[in-house]
């Protein structure tokens, strides 16, 4: 593409996620938990930010803001959160806000190219209410009922009082207007380490990975540590140990080349240390982006489940609490960011897939979506080190403005 057309502004792009790094600040990053006073400020500061770019900013009913365009011609949505993770890094969310915020700056007042991006903020995709609620509402996946039921994992203040807080309750949500956009685009860091170990400047995003979770319940029989002889003992403890140690020996026989498993919590019963535990049970999470792969881990999970049980000393149940469908990226998104790529990276881009979940893939169900990644210092995120190079932002940011561009192009 010539080299007269409008580019992001790199110095202000970086003083925008600095502005917002500033509320909320911690240590290096950020604690901004949704719907907290920092979050109600960084929505405020995005809501004063938007008519730079010609958008008419508004916030929902369920905490999400939108910048809309009345310019003529097609429209591409694009944005990310605001919310961080709690006492977490300053660029999960913010970095793909600000990077829309600017492609519409640029690319809205260009009379040159026909369409605008509009701006979006999502709502709690860091889960601290619910997974994705904010995203989730606008494509129609959200009910009131689910609203009731939210609660902050943190301190337990229910959604109604946090939306009531904030001066949203009664307000109406908004959802997607059926062919209103060609698209979503959304940026991120990547949150690993393989752009920065293979020297490496944009992630094209082919797909993000599904997240499957369980509960799994070990129940034994709680007795005395000390009068209980070793070989009559019913631990449900050591059984779930056992587990966790068999998943790991198991599942490489049956996972795929980018499967990963998680035991994210383990709590015993009574959890004393002059008592053998009588029950027990472990928070179990599967994530890929291939269902083939993660049914294969249920069943296996499954049928490992069955073995104990079939020795009587333990029982085991299995309970899926939640579940999340892959989300594959728009091959046409894919070719325009690595076209930018080429032409303002140096073609120092690799296709990969996110094993994080990302807004992305709710707004994937309703419209073609795609995602670019920029490298992350050391793989670290949802840690107040996160962090990015200014020079590996900023090359960032002129990719995504230009991949818009070739969007809004056709």
């Amino acid at each position: 593409m010539p080299d007269t057309q409008p580019r992001a502004d790199g110095a202000r792009v970086l003083a925008d996620l600095n502005a917002l790094r500033a509320i909320g600040a911690y240590k290096t990053g950020v604690h901004k938990p949704t719907f907290s006073e920092p979050h109600r400020q960084s929505l405020e500061w995005l809501v004063r930010k938007l008519p730079e770019a010609g958008l008419t900013a508004a916030i929902d009913g369920i905490g999400n803001v939108f910048g809309t365009s009345t310019k003529s011609g097609p429209k591409l949505l694009a944005g990310s959160h605001l919310e961080s993770q709690n006492y977490a890094g300053w660029l999960d969310g913010p970095l793909g806000v600000i990077y829309a915020l600017e492609a519409a700056r640029v690319l809205n007042a260009d009379p040159s190219l026909k369409g605008a991006v509009e701006v979006a903020a999502w709502c709690d995709e860091e889960g601290h209410f619910g997974h994705f609620l904010g995203s989730r509402s606008y494509v129609g996946q959200l009910t009131e009922a689910d609203i009731d039921a939210a609660r902050d994992r943190t301190g337990g203040r229910t959604m109604r009082d946090a939306l009531a807080d904030m001066g949203l309750a009664g307000r109406a949500r908004v959802t997607a207007e059926p062919g209103r956009h060609v698209g979503y685009l959304e940026a991120h860091i990547e949150q690993g380490d393989t752009l920065e170990s293979g020297h490496l400047a944009i992630g094209v995003v082919t797909s993000i990975v599904g997240i499957w979770q369980y509960q799994i319940n070990f129940l034994g029989e709680q007795n005395h540590a000390g009068t209980t002889r070793m070989a009559a003992r019913k631990d449900a403890g050591l059984a779930l140990a056992k587990f966790c140690a068999a998943i790991d020996e198991r599942f490489p026989t049956a996972c795929g080349p980018r499967t990963v498993w998680t035991t994210g919590r383990i709590a015993l019963d009574p959890g004393a240390p002059s008592i053998i535990p009588g029950a027990a049970e472990m928070l179990f999470q599967i994530r890929d982006d291939d269902p083939a792969v993660i049914a294969r881990l249920e069943n296996l999970l499954r049928t490992m489940a069955s073995e104990v049980n079939a020795q009587a000393r333990c029982s085991v149940t299995v309970e899926r609490i939640r579940t999340g469908a892959p989300a594959m990226m728009n091959s046409g998104f894919q070719d325009a960011i690595e076209a930018a790529s080429k032409d303002l990276a140096g073609g120092r881009s690799l296709r990969m897939p996110s094993g994080a979940g990302h807004d992305a893939q709710m707004l994937a169900t309703i419209m073609p979506a795609g995602m670019l990644f920029v490298p992350s210092i050391g793989g670290i995120s949802h840690h107040w080190t996160e962090n990015t190079a200014d020079a590996d932002i900023v090359t960032g940011a002129q990719v995504f403005v230009d991949a818009c561009r070739r969007i809004l192009g056709g």
